[in-house]
């Protein structure tokens, strides 16, 4: 089967291939903005899938599967990524899984987390992340929302080992650290969202209908908080 995956959820847009009937650990293509930079989705997104594609040999009509990360993460990366999906799939036909952002995270961070549990934890701004954790497999901290404190102290309360990886684990270290958890350095692999591990969950997934793989927000976008805001 081949299998195109893409997330978005981050600043980050990461696409790759994989064909799981050929030997090797298939193709990944990454742009990630410079400090100050804009995100780059809508502009990289499509290019880097062609890209990928290429290097194959394949067009878009040979992908079996097409795999996107569906958050959560920031609200327009995630209408980016999941639309394109979605037009993509609708387009060549191809099947279609969406898949949590947070658990490719904490998929790639297993193997060094040895007997530790696995924190996966993304920038959501306005002060909070999301996160989730799991150990050995199994879920062990439901996805939400949480100020760093709050996400911390839940942490503790769980209790053992943590490996916390994601740009949130970066922005919040030192309340993570302080709750116990191991953070990698800066520059670790670990720390960014690998479309290689979206499409490795999709090879292990069912694939659904095309309208009901849609953005995991998890909160109410920035726009909607405005709006509803009452005005003084």
């Amino acid at each position: 089967m081949i299998v195109l995956g893409l997330d978005t959820a981050t600043p980050a847009t990461a696409v790759a291939l994989v064909d799981d009937q050929r030997r090797g650990d298939g193709i990944e293509r990454r742009h990630d903005p410079a400090p100050g930079e804009r995100p780059g989705h809508a502009a990289q997104l499509l290019a880097l899938a062609a890209e990928v594609l290429g290097m194959a040999g394949l067009r878009f009509a040979d992908v079996d599967r097409i795999a996107v990360g569906v958050g959560p993460g920031t609200f327009t990366g995630l209408r980016i990524g999941v639309a394109t999906a979605r037009a993509l799939a609708q387009g060549s036909g191809a099947e279609l899984v969406g898949v949590s952002t947070l658990r490719a995270l904490a998929v790639v961070a297993e193997p060094a987390a040895g007997g530790s549990g696995v924190l996966a934890v993304i920038d959501a701004r306005r002060g909070e992340a999301f996160a989730a954790g799991w150990r050995e497999g199994r879920t062990v901290l439901e996805q939400a929302a949480l100020a760093p404190a709050a996400l911390a102290r839940r942490v503790a309360e769980e209790g053992g080992a943590w490996l916390a990886v994601g740009n949130g684990a970066l922005r919040f270290r030192a309340d993570l650290e302080g709750a116990g958890c191991s953070v990698p350095p800066d520059e670790s692999p670990h720390h960014a969202v690998s479309a290689l591990a979206i499409c490795g969950l999709a090879l292990q997934a069912s694939p659904g209908m095309r309208d009901l793989v849609v953005p995991d927000y998890l909160r109410l976008p920035d726009a909607v908080l405005a709006r509803d805001q009452p005005s003084r």
